[in-house]
């Protein structure tokens, strides 16, 4: 539990943050997994021996999928917070630095967000609800905070910062979000960033655990959200993505 400025979070004991860490292995590298290479590598280097193009059962090619719409929080200002920039140049000292795809981080800047509600509709934006709409306007703005690094056991190869919204008459305000458009909640909201362009090597894997343990209790940035974002997006780095529409929380 973490309290500041009179609001109260939800904390880690409940959340999903500590139970989908990667689990790093003393003395051993860290591969990208299968799902990393089928969603995020084709995008990253389409040429890379270990970028999987299709995959049986899935809908991707070439990291390409048709358009999914979600619903985002939108994580605005992010690259002027002084927590965030001393991280940024931590990992830009990493020995690991040189496998980070920097270029996918600058395309990214202007859609960086946690997703809410996600795949509300394929291939055309869904129609949400008015009494929806409506719901989403009276429960008003919700307080969050950004804490920083986390790496997951799913899309092992990409870094997030983990979200923790706030906690209101005991409630977590993200579940009361999910629950005005119908939608099951969830306790995981991270902020995909970082993506790693190859495996990481012992001493490299060793210094990503490091990097993560110091800076996992970090605040990076508290925020008011008082909006929301339908973001549709065709790869899961968002890279071809729009705004459909902006939904109020005032």
């Amino acid at each position: 539990m973490s309290e500041a400025t009179g609001i109260e979070l939800i904390g880690d004991e409940d959340l999903a943050y500590l139970r989908s860490r990667t689990a790093f292995v003393a003395g051993a590298g860290m591969a990208l997994d299968d799902s990393y290479r089928l969603a995020h590598l084709p995008l990253i280097d389409p040429a890379h021996p270990r970028a999987i193009a299709r995959k049986d059962g899935t809908h991707y090619d070439n990291g390409r999928h048709p358009p999914i719409y979600s619903l985002v929080v939108p994580t605005l200002g992010l690259q002027e917070a002084p927590a965030y920039q001393e991280l940024e140049r931590e990992l830009r000292a990493s020995p690991f630095a040189g496998k980070i795809a920097w270029d996918i981080v600058s395309r990214r800047q202007a859609k960086l967000h946690a997703t809410v509600c996600s795949s509300l509709s394929v291939g055309a934006p869904p129609v949400i609800d008015p009494a929806a709409l409506d719901a989403l306007s009276r429960i008003g703005p919700v307080a969050m905070e950004l804490r920083g690094l986390f790496s997951g056991n799913v899309n092992r190869g990409r870094l997030y910062l983990r979200l923790y919204p706030e906690r209101r008459d005991g409630q977590n305000m993200l579940h009361l979000l999910q629950r005005a458009l119908g939608r099951p909640t969830s306790d995981l909201y991270v902020v995909g960033i970082w993506n790693l362009s190859d495996d990481l090597d012992v001493a490299e894997t060793a210094a990503l655990a490091g990097l993560i343990e110091r800076w996992w209790d970090r605040p990076i940035l508290r925020f008011t959200a008082d909006s929301l974002w339908l973001m549709g997006a065709s790869d899961d780095l968002v890279l071809d993505s729009q705004i459909v529409e902006t939904l109020s929380l005032a």
